[in-house]
């Protein structure tokens, strides 16, 4: 009753205030009203007769939302008099935004003096959206779906155009939704799960929606699944070392002349305790029963052990000092490096294997950190020469004694954008002394990045460089998203100390610079200019010459497709031999991938004056087809019809059919077979075969654990019986006797999920306790008990009541007749403490909620948007289930009633009487 007074007091609180005189304009003011609340809106009645009159007041809107709290009253309005007659209104929720029309018809008591008065009323816009998770599953087993239900509710009164996104699952409805106010809709995502999942997990799935028209307010929900392995991968009692041993069966026609044999590998890498603080690495290579290329291996043995800040290596390897005095070298020996916070020291001792002027060198040196990204190195290296050999290096000078190498380098950073290193070496001999120096540039900008370097080593100098000098350098400058300039200058060094084991490139000496432009979003073309003069290191020579050039690239994506096209022009000054001519190169590759295959295709047609004749025709060709079978099969077939003479230092394939296939975990067969130029050979193809047989295994190097063991009991708790109930705990199984006893022998300990296979109880039998259960051994013995009872259930309807007091005016009671009904929903929630369920039910409709584990439960009633007008008598119930129980639930949803008394006296509220003048 209370509560009835004070909001009509609410409503006709103004009509204390403008009972004053008013001005029109505020009677004619059109209001701005936010939906969900109760306002009013003034007219202005006015009587031009001297007579007193009474008039029967209507009160209509244009809209159903817009209800008049008093529909239809009663008015005397002296003569002459204004009177100032306020209309209470409730506006809905769902109100829609815009403009409504109020009308005021008034009839008078004579039924011949009427009249209408009109008002408008803007509702104003108000936008909330709300995404909850409302049901997904505690458990599921992998390979199986989760399904996710998220209710998205538009409690504003603005029609929202909404686009569901998910980020790691698929979203079971239309992507752009239409929701209207008021409106709910539940929406389910959905994922696989992997069925070769090694270990239990859980899986966040998101709901994310945003309005088209406000995409930065975006709303995201999220539910959470335990998946549990059917496949699980048993944590290992040791811990292991991965190891490769494999056996090679190799043959080869090499010159005319045909050899074969076996080679074995041997390869291990991993850390040899459970912390993973010491890596232990080693690998052993017989020796190799044909002549070493790039498709075979050389025999090589070595063993390194890095943990924390130390590192031994014994064996084979590349060993390197410095850039200037010894870049790459390799050989057999062993090196050391042991680092502190802020110094390292270190040093090697190299038996050079392919490089037959030096017998030994020894090299020490220390490293200072300034920070982070800038240090300083000092270092010495000393060679020892090999007595009678004859230099095979491409450069001219020859160590007549030993040599001592002082060196230096560092690197540091300037700022953010800037990088720079260098290097100062010094060398001495008995008969001469040299010295080298190198630096290097590297800037990083927003717009601009590029890099330089710099080398010059004198004619005494005893490194790995002499009498020589390099310069690199590119740069790039991005003008916009889509066009960028570049430009590239190599100038290879000419004198290098290069182990004899491999061919040195062609000298190169080459300018140039060009544009790139982006026109669509998968296609590009480049534009190059420049000059380029290439020089065989080989005697006799096959080519020496200087072109100027111009080249076009066009790469494009056509379905598919990607295909690249290449054309370039030039001038070539022949220095071989002694003519100018032109040289122009046409060259076509597509690449496509279909049917879990890649194939790539390519063409190429020259006139060139590079080598030993003018207007040289060349026409080169080839594919490639790789084949991914599946996981464990693979096939590659490669053709080539030949290679332009500036690659004679490599290996070159002609034709290679690969074929790899893991006959089981761990075993794994290779087959190849090639034809091939070797370095160095234009016209003499070798073929070479090669059968090889892996396995693969892991070594164990520590006891990590001790087999565990679970066992417990199935307490009978009023079911039939529980005898030969089938658990599972990851791969492992176990079966109860007839008093319930189980036990699961010789697990590995870890994270289990323990379950029960319904199939083997009654259809209605319920553990005591919820499972799937998370399982922890790690003791030595482990018990876990519990019981089976009957399940429960709860049942109910939503109904719906109306309150019909003759002594009350209800709000309803003066909604319009047209008044469109909407179906009304509530969310029920049903917990245990450990398990909650959620409905969404209708009024007027049955709900339940079945299989249950007896006990204490708490049903939870929530609104989920339900009308203001309407309220749930009582939202939250406690009881108890007990085996077997069906209980019933009766939900009761009443409208908000709102009484309205009237004083036997009326209330006179109006304009001060305004007398005419007669």
């Amino acid at each position: 009753m209370t509560r009835n007074w004070a909001l009509y007091l609410f409503i006709l609180f103004p009509v204390l205030i403008f009972s004053q005189k008013q001005s029109r304009e505020i009677v004619n003011k059109k209001d701005s009203i936010l939906p969900g609340t109760a306002s009013s809106i003034s007219f202005s009645l006015e009587n031009t007769t001297s007579q007193n009159k009474v008039y029967d007041i209507v009160i209509e809107t244009s809209n159903q939302y817009i209800i008049p709290i008093l529909k239809k009253n009663q008015v005397s309005i002296a003569g002459d008099e204004t009177y100032l007659y306020l209309v209470p209104l409730r506006i809905a929720t769902e109100t829609p935004q815009g403009k409504y029309t109020i009308t005021l018809r008034g009839l008078g008591s004579d039924k011949t003096d009427q009249f209408i008065k009109t008002a408008e009323i803007n509702v104003l816009p108000v936008r909330k959206l709300s995404v909850t998770a409302i049901n997904s599953p505690e458990f599921v087993k992998a390979g199986e779906t989760i399904t996710s239900s998220f209710l998205l509710k538009n409690s504003g009164n603005v029609t929202e155009k909404l686009i569901l996104e998910s980020k790691n699952a698929v979203v079971n409805h239309d992507a752009t939704l239409l929701l209207p106010p008021g409106e709910a809709k539940v929406i389910n995502i959905s994922k696989v799960t992997n069925p070769d999942l090694g270990k239990n997990e859980y899986q966040n799935l998101n709901l994310s929606v945003y309005s088209v028209d406000h995409p930065a307010e975006t709303q995201t929900a999220y539910s959470s699944t335990k998946i549990i392995s059917v496949k699980p991968g048993e944590d290992d009692i040791y811990h292991r070392l991965p190891v490769s041993a494999s056996m090679a069966f190799i043959g080869m026609k090499n010159r005319g002349e045909y050899h074969d044999g076996f080679q074995g590998e041997l390869y291990g890498k991993g850390t040899l305790d459970k912390e993973n603080k010491g890596t232990l690495e080693f690998h052993a290579v017989t020796s190799n029963p044909v002549e070493f290329n790039s498709f075979t291996q050389y025999e090589e043995y070595f063993i390194n052990y890095r943990r924390d800040e130390f590192f031994v290596h014994l064996g084979d390897k590349t060993y390197s000092s410095s850039y200037l005095t010894e870049y790459a070298r390799y050989g057999r020996g062993a090196e050391i490096r042991y680092n502190f916070k802020k110094i390292s020291i270190g040093g090697f001792y190299n038996h050079p294997r392919f490089f037959r002027d030096i017998k030994d060198e020894f090299n020490v040196y220390s490293t200072f950190r300034l920070h982070k990204e800038s240090e300083i190195t000092a270092g010495y290296l000393y060679k020892i020469p090999r007595p009678g050999e004859t230099s095979l290096s491409f450069s001219g000078l020859r160590l007549d004694s030993n040599a001592h190498l002082p060196y230096a380098t560092g690197k540091f950073k300037l700022n953010k954008n800037l990088d720079v290193s260098g290097e100062v070496a010094y060398s001495k001999t008995d008969r001469m002394e040299g010295n080298a120096y190198m630096v290097q540039l590297l800037a990083s900008y927003t717009k601009i990045n590029g890099n330089l370097m710099y080398m010059k080593s004198s004619p005494d100098f005893a490194g790995y460089f002499s009498n020589t000098s390099t310069f690199n350098g590119n740069i790039q400058y991005k003008i916009s998203s889509r066009l960028n300039a570049f430009a590239n200058y190599v100038q290879d060094a000419r004198n290098f100390q290069r182990d004899t084991l491999f061919l040195a490139a062609p000298y190169r000496n080459y300018f140039q610079y060009g544009i790139s432009y982006r026109y669509l979003k998968n296609g590009s073309i480049m534009l190059y200019n420049g000059y380029q003069k290439y020089k065989d290191r080989l005697e006799p020579r096959q080519f020496d010459y200087y072109e100027r050039f111009v080249r076009v690239s066009i790469d494009q994506q056509i379905g598919i497709f990607q295909v690249n096209l290449q054309g370039q022009f030039g001038k070539t000054d022949n220095y071989l031999s002694g003519f100018n001519g032109n040289s122009s190169f046409y060259t076509v590759n597509l690449a496509f991938e279909k049917l879990k295959t890649s194939f790539n295709v390519f063409g190429s047609y020259a006139i060139t004056s590079r080598y030993q004749l003018q207007d040289q025709e060349q026409i080169y060709y080839g594919a490639r087809v790789i084949s991914r079978f599946s996981p464990k099969t693979n096939l590659s077939i490669f053709y080539q019809n030949n290679y332009i003479p500036e690659e004679y230092f490599n290996d070159r394939n002609l034709f290679e059919v690969l074929f790899h296939q893991q006959i089981f975990p761990g075993h794994e067969f290779d087959v190849s077979g090639r034809y091939a130029l070797q370095r160095g050979q234009l016209g003499n193809k070798d073929f070479i075969f090669s059968l090889r047989y892996t396995w693969r295994l892991n070594m164990p190097v520590q006891k990590t654990a001790e087999y565990t063991t679970l066992s417990g009991n199935i307490g009978n708790l009023g079911v039939k019986k529980v005898e030969g109930i089938r658990l599972t705990m990851g791969n492992h199984l176990s079966i109860t006797d007839k008093n319930g006893n189980f036990i699961f022998k010789n697990i590995n300990p870890g994270d289990y999920i323990l379950e029960i296979d319904r199939s083997t109880t009654d259809i209605n039998d319920i553990p005591d306790i919820s499972l799937p259960a998370t399982v922890l051994l790690t003791n030595k013995e482990n018990i876990f008990n519990f019981g089976l009872t009957t399940a429960a259930a709860i049942q109910g309807v939503i109904q719906f009541k109306e309150t019909t007091d003759p002594n009350q005016l209800s709000f309803a009671q003066f909604q319009l007749k047209k008044e469109k009904k909407r179906k009304e929903s509530i969310i029920i929630e049903a917990s245990n403490g450990d398990q909650t369920y959620r409905k969404i039910a209708y009024i007027g409709e049955n709900f339940d909620f079945n299989y249950l584990r007896p006990g204490d439960w708490d049903i939870k009633l929530y609104r989920n948007g339900l009308d203001k007008r309407y309220k749930i008598s009582m939202d939250a119930f406690h009881f108890t289930l007990h085996p077997s129980e069906t209980k019933s639930l009766v939900i009761d949803v009443v409208k908000q009633q709102t009484e309205i008394k009237y004083q036997k006296e009326s209330i006179k509220v109006g304009y001060n009487t305004i007398k005419k003048q007669k």
